[in-house]
């Protein structure tokens, strides 16, 4: 018997919880994860010239209310299962910040525009594919996958992000403002109040501190657009709109309710998109494997079985290609709900339920996908600096997991410095083939990656004590 059964049904990944329960738990797993679902459409979307003033500005809205409804439904297959897809598991899913790496290089590569993101869409839908093959072949290939590769892998993911945080925190790279004082403060503000209510508070205020922070951050912005002149020129002379300005006639002139588009984007299948994603996508898998083991740890205090694993896997895998046929970039377990499901032990499938049926519904209102599509990027990147840097802690978490040996110090160091070195400044394989440096250069993720797993393959284990 589990030892959580007789402290409440809560605690019970399988036991009925009354609707006034299941609700308010439900929720906070979504505002856990509502901003981290949308940031990585906002900053594609954005990297291709998709985003907010463009005239693909309304497709951007699209996907926005696209990724809602992906991650809802994925997250109740993931729940409950269909055949072999699904864990079983309390694993909330959505739309995966470790791509956001490899796709802003693909777009740079392919020059961007709707081009570039068709090419993405594309290679997701492979990619996804082979990851769901991946998942049937787990069994035999969990014993490549320990807690310092994935460890290693997840700390390189969030060291690829913090940069990305950073360019948001100053208004956005490609904004005329770019770093200025109207921007770094609002940055700030919404990290503060971050900050604040997540160690100053208790209970639902604390666990949604980020959603707040954002609402405290268009609040801010928007009397700062009152107050504050909204418009400056360039050194060419030239008038144009702060970074940090709210443009509510895009909220005004979204509809209501609108059915979800099927392929808002047409997929293209381009080489130069595939090789770097498909290896992502077994990135993917290495981050799944950590996930899944560390929530049914934290959770269920218990370790995951082969068959909840491959089943969470198939499920990343094949959830990310059904996004791609809504534009939506791959779909997989959420690092910040294991981190919450470890902390509350509040594991109900239920609860969980309830969370992504809301996720589905906001999916049909594109005012909601509007309100979030016009939120300045100093506003977002307020949060995305602590989501992001958060990745990274629980990379050193799952090294940790295990004492520290001369060989798990190798394994992480070489990972690091070799794999995610060379990666994270691509200058240096200019010399190299155009292939090479599309796999290896752009994030650093996946050298990183297949460094880990090459060193813990070749390296002699330590013999125990």
């Amino acid at each position: 018997m589990n030892q959580n059964e007789n402290k409440g049904a809560e605690y019970d990944f399988y036991a009925k919880l009354p609707l006034k329960k299941a609700i308010p738990l439900g929720m906070q797993h979504v505002l856990a994860m509502f901003v981290g679902n949308l940031t990585p459409i906002l900053l594609i979307t954005g990297a291709c010239g998709l985003g907010a003033g463009t005239e693909f500005a309304d497709l951007q809205i699209a996907l926005l209310q696209n990724a809602m409804l992906i991650a809802g439904v994925v997250t109740l297959i993931q729940l409950f299962s269909i055949g072999p897809v699904g864990g079983k598991v309390p694993i909330i899913m959505g739309t995966s910040s470790g791509f956001i790496g490899v796709c802003n290089s693909v777009s740079a590569v392919m020059g961007g525009g709707i081009l570039a993101y068709g090419a993405i869409m594309g290679a997701s839908l492979i990619g996804g594919l082979f990851e769901g093959v991946l998942g049937f072949m787990l069994k035999p290939l969990r014993r490549f996958f320990p807690p310092v590769v994935t460890g290693a892998v997840v700390l390189a993911i969030g060291l690829s992000l913090i940069s990305v945080g950073v360019n948001s925190f100053g208004g956005g790279s490609s904004a005329k403002d770019f770093g200025s004082l109207e921007n770094l403060l609002l940055g700030a503000i919404v990290l503060i109040v971050i900050v604040a209510l997540k160690h100053g508070t208790k209970g639902m205020t604390s666990a949604s501190s980020i959603l707040i922070g954002i609402i405290v951050g268009y609040i801010v912005a928007a009397v700062m657009g009152m107050v504050l002149p909204t418009t400056g020129v360039d050194a060419e002379g030239v008038e144009y709109t702060k970074a940090w300005v709210l443009n509510w006639q895009k909220v005004a002139d979204a509809s209501w309710f609108a059915i979800p588009a099927i392929m808002p984007v047409k997929l293209v299948f381009d080489v130069r998109a595939i090789v770097p994603i498909m290896i992502m996508f077994v990135v993917t898998a290495v981050e799944t494997v950590g996930d899944i083991s560390g929530v049914m740890v934290g959770g269920m205090d218990r370790e995951a079985t082969d068959t909840e694993l491959a089943g969470g896997v198939i499920c990343d895998g094949l959830g990310s290609s059904l996004a791609s046929l809504f534009g939506v970039l791959p779909n997989t377990s959420f690092s910040q709900n294991v981190g919450l499901v470890t902390m509350t032990k509040i594991v109900n499938r239920f609860a969980l339920t309830t969370g992504a049926i809301f996720l589905i519904l906001c999916g049909l209102f594109p005012k909601l996908a509007a309100l979030i599509s016009i939120m300045p990027q100093s506003v977002l990147g307020g949060a995305a600096v602590m989501m992001f840097s958060s990745i990274v802690v629980s990379g050193i978490q799952l090294i940790t997991k295990e004492p520290m040996t001369p060989r798990s110090i190798t394994i992480v160091s070489v990972a690091l410095g070799l794999g995610y070195g060379l990666g994270a400044n691509g200058g240096v394989l200019s010399g190299l083939p155009q292939f090479v440096q599309l796999i290896f250069g752009g994030s650093g993720i996946v050298p990183a990656a297949i460094v880990a797993i090459v060193l813990n393959i070749v390296l002699p284990k330590e013999k125990k004590a």
